[in-house]
């Protein structure tokens, strides 16, 4: 029995977000199991805002703490066991070195075979799953046997505990129009569709239906300046005005959002909004294997196999998709 998990992946919001149906699985399959998972400060808010997670645990605090610190805090917490979702050698010797009696890895990362007890084989890199699918196969020696399907996984996202929006954010919202964020940097996360692309789409996107808002950091605001003086009073500019508790918040009230694979798309499709991915055919980072998940998620990429972008910046594969066709996806997937 297990009364206590520690779920592990330190990386970005988007692989946090994937990450959310192991702790969707694990309480389906344990009721009343306890689960804690440690994640990087700016992914704090969104295990806040899932309902499978009891506790988050901040690694940039806890990886600050002397030696025998870390090993005492994590004897302290219990745990039954650990899932190394996220392959960290420190956090997958601490937990040896706490003498956590089931600690799960992958085979294919050397250290796991120092520090780990139950090793699965799990390859991500030309796997034909999905990121979630794989996640979850890290649960096999807790008694997953089977590889759920993309809409199960979709329905343990779990992501119901956004919190309250700010009025002075909540009043830009239009009830009368479909809210629509459009989301264009990636921060190098992602290949990107370009601006050019996002000028069209809002163009396109008739004014009386859609209310546009274009999200990003600060930094991308700076960037899109003189783009938001050519998209005039078309757009709303969003851009460096909320912090990602606030965000996850707007998206919650929104009604869709279109982006490249990055965590605000994923963050979107959880929430089971209208959520548009644009991907590049390459492995691997076409939607085979990161694909957005959620009851109105789709996305669009190119049917080719590609791989002459793959040493440059820029991706013509991407940049080919028409405007036009976000532009009849929305309209199929708001429906």
């Amino acid at each position: 029995m297990i009364n206590n998990l520690i779920i592990s992946r330190t990386d970005g919001i988007g692989d946090v977000v994937l990450t959310l149906p192991v702790a969707g699985l694990m309480k389906k399959l344990y009721p009343g199991i306890n689960i804690r998972f440690i994640g990087r400060s700016y992914t704090e808010p969104v295990i806040a805002a899932c309902e499978h997670i009891d506790e988050f645990i901040n690694w940039d605090e806890v990886s600050g703490y002397p030696a025998e610190g870390r090993i005492e805090y994590f004897k302290a917490l219990q745990a039954d066991a650990i899932v190394h979702v996220f392959p960290n050698k420190e956090l997958a010797r601490i937990a040896y070195q706490s003498k956590i009696p089931q600690r799960i890895g992958t085979s294919h990362r050397f250290h796991h075979w120092l520090y780990c007890n139950r090793l699965v084989s799990v390859g991500r890199k030309s796997s034909p799953l999905h990121e979630a699918q794989l996640n979850t196969r890290l649960l096999r020696p807790l008694g997953v046997a089977e590889t759920p399907t993309l809409e199960q996984l979709a329905s343990l996202m779990g992501l119901t505990k956004p919190a309250q929006l700010d009025e002075t954010f909540a009043r830009l919202l239009d009830p009368s129009r479909f809210n629509l964020i459009l989301h264009p940097k990636s921060k190098g996360s992602a290949r990107e569709w370009g601006l050019t692309n996002f000028s069209e789409l809002i163009r396109l996107l008739p004014k009386e239906r859609y209310k546009i808002f274009i999200s990003g950091s600060s930094e991308d605001g700076e960037a899109l300046r003189t783009h938001f003086e050519v998209w005039g009073n078309a757009v709303t500019d969003i851009t460096g005005m909320m912090s990602l508790t606030q965000f996850i918040a707007f998206i919650s009230r929104a009604d869709g959002l279109v982006a490249a694979s990055t965590g605000p798309l994923h963050i979107a499709a959880a929430l089971g909004k209208v959520a548009v991915g644009l991907y590049a055919p390459m492995r691997p980072i076409h939607p085979g294997r990161w694909a957005p998940l959620g009851p109105k998620a789709g996305f669009l990429v190119l049917d080719k196999q590609c791989q002459e972008c793959r040493h440059e910046s820029r991706c013509a594969c991407i940049e080919n998709i028409t405007p036009a066709d976000v532009v009849l996806m929305l309209e199929q997937l708001r429906v």
